[in-house]
């Protein structure tokens, strides 16, 4: 993957240049889109850029305070920490818990009801950046070269243009490709591309087709009624004249893509989009001590590691118990990020860990399987050291990651809803016996 880091690097560099390096503002983000970020960010400094990223004082991910080889430029915004968090809690509740047992009406009502609160959420935060007369001098006054941006959260294209500098996003998709093909431009034919977070693979049947031409066709009408009426209204409000948010996202310069041939189907796209999925994919390094113990342990079996990722630390009970029991039937050493209340049903090959090294378990020889929610980073993360993986999938583009990695024959997927120990045991054994 190193390479496609080159890429995104000389990409930058074509924009902003200059050979004694650029000024580079990076617009806030959260959560695995964050993770993704830092280590761009990182090699952008060793190349001889300046980099200041902007984080408000609410943010559950980044921290200003925290040592690091890059400059933060913090502001204030009117939400609490709690508020936010009351918000992520009721977003992963509907994903993980409501979704799969309502109907398609029920979910798009609560859908709709998500997207509103959402846009009045990121609108408040970026109310502390535009609407701030001392942080708009300030990025007036840092003369930046162009501003990078992961636009999960509004406004990064808004400041561009009132910055006058250059604009990159760096993007996973949205959803049905909506601000890639309505915004960006980029061709996405529903005859064979399927629609993104539909779970859709690029070998549809008739039914499937048409069914892709309804939710590209939704979707948009979804996207256009509740997020870019109200972020033109903002926008417009900001800029003293009529403004289309779309129009502004479409002027970005260049759009880098967090996916690959390797994860995604054929399909067209335009010279100013480019694939870089598994950017952020680095070889393994030596694990804690006595966590390779605990690894050697296991002997030629070998370990299996199961991660829900950074925003997911633990689930209900019963679903805990029946995790746990499949994993104890298995005869690898499992271990298992989680911090809820230990299983009952634990068994004696599984250990419980609050933080586990990811990307270094992954590159280690033991290593037989990955268990995870399908988040963009792992996924990647898994292809890039050749584990094989079993899906359990929650929200936002999860489900539809598993669905690719399953049709490219490398994962097997269960539902966290409904699976079953047996369910959850038979797909390990699968994917680490099943060499097909």
């Amino acid at each position: 993957m190193e390479p496609r880091l080159s890429v995104c690097v000389l990409l930058v560099l074509c924009v902003t240049g200059s050979v004694t390096g650029g000024k580079i503002l990076v617009w806030y983000t959260e959560a695995s889109h964050w993770i993704n970020m830092k280590p761009v960010l990182e090699t952008l400094v060793d190349r001889g850029h300046q980099v200041t990223v902007l984080v408000h004082s609410s943010s559950l991910f980044m921290n200003s305070s925290e040592p690091s080889r890059f400059q933060y430029e913090p502001f204030n915004v009117s939400l609490s920490v709690e508020a936010i968090e009351k918000f992520v809690e009721d977003f992963l509740n509907f994903f993980m818990y409501e979704m799969e047992h309502l109907n398609y009406i029920q979910i798009y009502i609560r859908f709709i009801e998500i997207i509103k609160k959402n846009m009045q959420t990121t609108l408040t935060l970026l109310d502390g950046v535009v609407k701030s007369e001392t942080i708009m001098k300030k990025l007036k006054e840092g003369n930046y070269d162009l501003l990078l941006a992961d636009p999960i959260y509004p406004g990064s294209e808004l400041t561009a243009d009132i910055l006058g500098i250059p604009l990159i996003f760096s993007l996973r998709f949205s959803i049905a490709h909506h601000w890639e093909r309505k915004c960006g431009q980029m061709p996405a034919p529903p005859s064979f591309v399927p629609a993104a977070m539909s779970k859709l693979t690029d070998k549809m049947n008739f039914s499937e087709r048409v069914f892709n031409v309804l939710f590209y066709a939704l979707q948009d009408i979804v996207v256009e009624q509740f997020m870019w009426k109200e972020v033109d209204k903002y926008y417009s409000e900001i800029k003293g004249t009529p403004t289309s948010g779309c129009e502004l996202v479409g002027k970005a310069d260049i759009w880098l893509m967090r996916t690959y041939w390797d994860f995604d189907f054929p399909r067209p796209f335009l010279p100013n989009f480019k694939f870089v999925g598994g950017i952020h994919n680095r070889p393994a390094k030596s694990l804690p001590k006595d966590m390779e113990e605990f690894v050697q342990s296991s002997g030629e079996d070998g370990i299996v590691i199961f991660s829900l990722g950074s925003m997911v630390k633990n689930v209900t009970t019963e679903k805990a118990n029946i995790i746990a029991s499949a994993l104890a039937q298995i005869p690898q050493k499992v271990l298992w990020r989680y911090k809820g209340k230990k299983p009952e049903t634990l068994g004696s090959n599984t250990k419980l860990y609050d933080w586990i090294p990811q990307n270094d378990l992954l590159g280690h020889p033991k290593t037989r399987a990955f268990i995870t929610h399908g988040g963009a980073n792992g996924v990647f993360e898994a292809i890039y050291h050749g584990v094989p993986m079993v899906g359990i999938p929650t929200f936002a583009d999860q489900p539809d990651n598993m669905a690719h990695i399953k049709a490219k024959g490398a994962a097997a997927v269960v539902s966290l809803n409904f699976m079953t120990a047996e369910d959850l045991r038979d797909a390990i054994n699968t994917v680490i016996n099943d060499k097909s």
